[in-house]
């Protein structure tokens, strides 16, 4: 064969990239609390600080901290409702201060609060979890309420996290149970991802749906350890939490950690706002997103048992009819995002999965 007849073709030069953005320090256990300042240093950080917190944990947990940075420049603030005026507040007051990082002390609110506002003004900010109630502590979502009820936003991660297992120990452990669900939903949030793999042909990491189901096995391998008021509890979903985060970061997206029972979880919050924990939702979500899916629903609905985090509409406190509902409209939660609640699911089938929760 002739040369001019050989067509040569030039290797294509590899030009795939991405930025993993993952928190520095990580500080968890007994007495984390006390190396704060520590990590203040460690990162270098110089000029105004600002700590965010609720109206309880400022008073517990806050006031600590402010005791422990006592000699630096720091102005505090409440955070009210997550939503677009609060953020806006926040925002402004980070501004005119010149604020060159923010201190979340608190629960899911706070954080995600900090989360947004260091997002939009470029600056970090550290995680000072309060309680354990979902993996919003280290990962780079945030979920902001709207007139449309909650809506997930991308952030970024904390810079640094310190997790004192003792102060976490001590919140209710309806908050534990509701972060433990939320792990346990990654099961199917893989299972999620990976058949929109096969339908979209959406790209999917390996390893962090390897990680995300090595977060939910270590959750349902440890539910008979998951007690109230304990430490070793708290340290072990604490841990759970991180890995999670992680997860989410190399992939670059929360869906290692967020599938379809994530969706009916914010189709129930948009449907009876304030009625239900985020994580208890998910928990439910998760149960019924594994039927759909013809897994072991059982093994998940046992775990969630065994900790005492619901695992029907009625231990939830909503009616059975609401359930039906979100499962039929989770689909309009991201419809970007494709799971198994996005097919075709009718009155009836969502009716038998909901009675099939109820079943022994």
């Amino acid at each position: 064969m002739k040369a001019k007849n050989n067509r040569i073709l030039k290797d294509k030069t590899f030009d795939k990239s991405r930025w993993i953005q993952m928190p520095r320090d990580v500080i968890a256990g007994h007495d984390a609390l006390l190396q704060l300042p520590n990590v203040i240093t460690d990162l270098g950080i110089t000029g105004p600080l600002l700590l965010l917190s609720g109206n309880i944990s400022m008073q517990t947990v806050g006031s600590k901290v402010l005791s422990l940075l006592e000699g630096r420049e720091v102005i505090s603030a409440i955070v009210g409702e997550i939503n677009y005026e609060e953020i806006g507040r926040i925002e402004d007051l980070a501004r005119d201060a010149g604020i060159v990082m923010i201190i979340a002390v608190g629960g899911g609110r706070v954080i995600d609060t900090a989360k947004v506002v260091s997002y939009n003004l470029d600056i970090q900010f550290i995680s000072v979890p309060t309680a354990a109630s979902h993996d919003g502590i280290a990962s780079s979502r945030a979920s902001v309420m709207t007139e449309d009820g909650n809506v997930s936003v991308a952030a970024h991660p904390p810079l640094a996290i310190v997790a004192d297992t003792g102060i976490i120990a001590g919140a209710p452990h309806r908050l534990m149970a509701a972060g433990y669900a939320d792990m346990v939903a990654n099961y199917t949030a893989v299972l999620d991802w990976d058949l929109s793999k096969t339908k979209t042909g959406e790209q999917v990491s390996e390893y962090a749906m390897t990680l995300s189901m090595i977060t939910a096995e270590l959750m349902v391998e440890n539910a008979d350890k998951i007690k109230a008021f304990d430490e070793n509890a708290a340290w072990i979903v604490v841990k759970a939490l991180f890995a999670s985060g992680v997860a989410m970061s190399i992939a670059g997206s929360s869906r290692p950690a967020s599938g379809g029972e994530h969706k009916f979880a914010h189709m129930i919050e948009r449907l009876v706002p304030g009625k239900v924990l985020h994580g208890e939702a998910c928990g439910v979500g998760t149960i019924i997103s594994m039927i759909m899916h013809g897994g072991d629903w059982q093994k998940i609905r046992n775990s969630l048992r065994t900790i005492g985090a619901p695992t029907t509409p009625k231990e939830l406190g909503v009616s059975d009819e609401i359930v039906i509902e979100a499962i039929i409209r989770a689909k309009e939660i991201r419809p970007e995002r494709y799971t198994i609640f996005d097919e075709e699911i009718t009155q009836d089938r969502a009716a038998c999965l909901v009675a099939q929760l109820y079943k022994e």
